[in-house]
């Protein structure tokens, strides 16, 4: 048992450490070596798009939205097993139902909340 954790451990480490392989400075951003965003200004960026703050922003909208979708579907995955294995009782039914409900309104609620960040913000999320 204790080869298999070790093995398991071992594989995570690497693929984690996959993530970040690549150049380990990318860009001088006012000063400060960074490899996750790139703050030289567009030819002819003159707005708010050209900052390394707007990058930033980006980005953690695009993690999150992986984010929801991912836990959107485990949660969708996890209801429906509850449903399949409640075996006529209603409780358990009822508790599987109310899952899948929630987790379909929260779907809805961040495609509206994305929706509106798309349309606030200028030029919208993906230049």
């Amino acid at each position: 048992m204790k080869i298999k954790q070790t093995i398991l451990v071992l594989v995570a480490t690497i693929g984690i450490s996959g993530l970040f392989a690549g150049p380990l400075v990318s860009a001088d951003c006012a000063g400060v070596k960074t490899s996750i965003i790139n703050c030289t200004p567009k030819a002819g960026s003159t707005g708010v798009e050209s900052t390394g703050v707007w990058s930033l922003l980006l980005m953690v909208i695009n993690i999150l939205t992986a984010g929801v979708g991912i836990l959107a579907v485990a949660g969708i995955v996890y209801g429906s097993v509850m449903y399949a294995s409640a075996g006529g009782n209603p409780e358990n039914v009822k508790k599987a139902r109310t899952i899948i409900t929630n987790v379909v309104i929260g779907i809805i609620a961040y495609a509206f909340m994305f929706t509106i960040l798309n349309f606030i913000t200028p030029g919208g999320l993906f230049n």
